[in-house]
């Protein structure tokens, strides 16, 4: 196999700001999966960490003409970084950066943390904010308890709250799906919250520990997700979207789709730890010990020498990086084969067909015959 001639360049970077949560989510790929690096970690990345891949997000931004950066705060839980030592690490980043390349902050939370003082700091560098919530508290208590085993609800419903007083702020909601929840419940939940994005992200699993209850030939999460479309088709009133659902619809017709785990343009994504070191897709933890682990760190390592780490180059392989039945596959352009951790198996690796194979193609094909059915021609070029 060879990569594709041009080599797409990253343009997401997600700092881990934090390498310790206040909650104990049952199916948290860092803490509760079979790579346990975050032991070794440091609690908090230090400002000099983040002054560093500052500096290497400016370089690989001009080296690509790059008008932006996506930087995305993460952990663990990032608000555990505490005030002070975000704004430090926000403002050096941003200061790192040359003019000419904006600094588009993002940053990810329990929400349970959230407080003015946090917002305030927010507008400033106008960082704008997501919020994980599985559904209404009886969904969401079922994996995101606190460490003693309490609800987070409350406390998390009480962070959206905040956070809505300041819309502009509010990213949208992330919510892994739970085949014990109702889809519909969960759906309205959650957009009675107004959120501008529900992403709906399917639990980490692979062909050695499937997420399945039963046999895996049934698509219990693709019904499941054709349900949340078919209830968010029908509510017109609502202004939020659906990130895989739109995905879904936009790599039908033709145009770019904005996940990893869909399609088969190049992830632009990269991960930076709290010690520096680098990895490429940091759910592979959910696979194996080791496998996010590049060897290369941001005080050594440019981004454009971690485009071309052999762990990475698959991404630029495309449809022939993907298993013999994905890359004869009709669907192929839309599922692009499923998302990297989840086509592991300890026998063929990645040359697998993703766990949630027939999922996908449930869910897709409800989705496609939707839009035919409003009049959408698949042949038609894309607007």
């Amino acid at each position: 196999m060879t990569p594709r001639e041009n080599i797409a360049p990253f343009r997401s970077f997600i700092l881990k700001v934090a390498n310790r949560c206040n909650i104990d989510c049952d199916y948290c790929y860092v803490f509760n999966s079979a790579d346990q690096a975050w032991q070794r970690l440091p609690a908090r990345m230090s400002v000099d960490v983040a002054q560093t891949a500052g500096r290497r997000i400016g370089e690989h931004a001009v080296a690509h003409g790059l008008p932006s950066a996506h930087v995305v705060l993460h952990g663990g839980e990032p608000l555990l970084a505490g005030p002070r030592h975000m704004a430090d690490l926000l403002g050096v980043v941003r200061e790192s950066v040359p003019a000419g390349v904006e600094v588009r902050f993002e940053l990810q939370t329990n929400g349970t943390l959230l407080t003015e003082p946090w917002l305030d700091l927010f507008e400033r560098y106008e960082v704008v904010v997501g919020v994980s919530l599985d559904g209404p508290p009886s969904a969401n208590d079922r994996h995101r308890l606190t460490h003693a085993s309490r609800s987070s609800a409350a406390s998390a419903v009480r962070g959206i709250d905040l956070l809505r007083s300041r819309p502009h702020l509010f990213a949208g909601v992330l919510a892994v799906v739970d085949l014990a929840n109702d889809p519909v419940e969960v759906h309205d939940y959650l957009a009675s919250f107004e959120p501008p994005v529900i992403d709906f992200g399917l639990p980490h699993g692979t062909h050695d520990e499937p997420p399945h209850r039963g046999d895996p030939s049934v698509p219990e999460y693709g019904v499941w997700m054709s349900r949340v479309y078919d209830t968010w088709l029908a509510r017109p009133e609502d202004r939020h979207g659906i990130r895989m659902l739109e995905d879904i619809v936009a790599l039908s017709s033709g145009v770019r789709g904005s996940v990893e785990s869909l399609g088969l343009a190049p992830p632009t994504s990269v991960v930076i730890e709290s010690d520096g070191t680098i990895e490429g897709v940091d759910t592979l933890r959910s696979v194996e010990e080791g496998a996010s682990w590049l060897g290369l760190d941001v005080f050594r390592q440019s981004f454009d020498e971690v485009l071309h780490h052999p762990k990475l180059l698959h991404r630029q392989y495309g449809k022939v990086a993907l298993a013999e039945q994905c890359q004869s596959c009709p669907l192929v352009e839309v599922c692009g084969g499923g998302y990297l951790p989840h086509r592991f198996s300890t026998a063929r690796g990645y040359q697998n067909p993703s766990v949630y194979c027939a999922d996908l193609e449930y869910l897709i094909r409800h989705v496609q015959g939707s839009l035919r059915w409003h009049g959408w021609d698949p042949a038609a070029p894309p607007p």
